[in-house]
């Protein structure tokens, strides 16, 4: 199990940030509902940010079109942004997703194991790998466009 210990006085935009630690991300899979799939061995040399979130969470609705800009925008530097749905049916996405078209990569909680490796209880959640497979940072809580900036800025985008 990976620990992670938090910054307690980093409440600034009502999201915790956690501290660098640069752990290893550990082994994971995912499947997107495209069937793009993604592990370890094809994330190397990219940075990845997971995104934990689901269709009933008005936090994660607000962060959208912040994921969304920084999908589009630093994509061509090497960002994934795999969007991980936590608990809901296929269907249930789909559906939402017909509503609110995203760009990132959107994964269910039954096509991988990110859930479980990170005990995502609580959403949005963010975790940060960087392009060495360590993890670079976490966010949770919302916190917009500018608080996902300075997270994505620990593993060298800005």
């Amino acid at each position: 199990m990976i620990t992670r210990r938090i910054a307690v006085g980093a409440i600034a935009c009502g999201c915790l940030y956690g501290i660098d630690t640069r752990e290893p991300a550990g082994k994971f899979k995912a499947r997107t509902l495209d069937g793009e799939s993604f592990d370890n061995q094809s994330i190397a040399g990219k940075v990845v940010l997971i995104q934990f979130w689901a269709t009933w969470c008005q936090f994660c609705k607000r962060d959208e079109p912040a994921v969304e800009t920084i999908t589009r925008e630093f994509a061509d530097q090497g960002l994934i942004v795999l969007a991980v749905d936590v608990g809901e049916s296929r269907k249930k996405v789909k559906h939402y997703l017909d509503n609110s078209e995203r760009s990132c990569k959107i994964v269910l909680t039954e096509d991988t194991n990110l859930a479980a490796w990170f005990a995502a209880r609580s959403y949005p959640y963010y975790v940060l790998v960087d392009r060495n497979g360590k993890i670079a940072g976490t966010q949770k809580g919302s916190g917009g466009e500018a608080s996902l900036r300075r997270l994505l800025s620990k593993a060298g985008l800005e």
